[in-house]
């Protein structure tokens, strides 16, 4: 006589990303001496994380356009222009995994399509995490994780640029970008 078999138990948990303690940044080259940093404050996402194989788990995340913020109204007015975000005909930008592999303890590397302008991009982030789940003093529960990659702000279609009296050009082309987010779980 058999045994009946216990059906296995998935560990798929559902996380909303905290948009109150995420940010998603981004630094680039200017003058082609120092680099400028910005940010986007409109960040929201949900992680399927399988807490028993990590790599099956997915992420979706989408960055509101015109929450563009560099410390200087032009430049940020200048960044959701036509010449670059065009936050009129495309307002968001949008991630979403298509694999994670296991990089080393603690770090992961995760595949997915990145949405610029309408162009869509295979980008690999470098993933330090997630942290353990911790109790916050409401009663839910929290993780966090870091991102990072670089992209050629070219390859989705962000041209424009200006070329240096003096030689080179105003705007690099290569573009990092890390993301310190916090997932609440639902």
């Amino acid at each position: 006589m058999s045994t009946p078999s216990t059906p296995t138990q998935t560990a798929v948990t559902t996380w909303n990303l905290d948009p109150v303690h995420s940010i998603a940044e981004f630094k680039v080259k200017h003058m082609m001496i120092s680099n400028v940093k910005g940010q986007f404050t409109g960040i929201s996402g949900v992680l399927e994380l399988d807490e028993k194989q990590i790599v099956n788990s997915r992420v979706e995340a989408t960055i509101d356009a015109s929450t563009v913020q560099t410390r200087d109204a032009g430049r940020d007015t200048h960044l959701k222009s036509a010449d670059f975000f065009d936050v009129e005909k495309y307002p968001a930008l949008t991630f979403r995994s298509t694999r994670i592999k296991q990089a080393e303890e603690g770090e992961l590397r995760v595949t997915g399509d990145l949405t610029i302008r309408g162009v869509t991009r295979e980008v690999v982030f470098r993933v330090e995490g997630p942290t353990p789940p911790s109790k916050d003093p409401w009663g839910g529960t929290r993780i966090g994780l870091s991102a990072s990659t670089k992209i050629n702000r070219k390859d989705f279609g962000l041209n424009w640029n200006s070329a240096l009296e003096a030689g080179g050009i105003l705007v690099g082309d290569e573009v990092g970008i890390t993301l310190d987010v916090e997932f609440i779980k639902a």
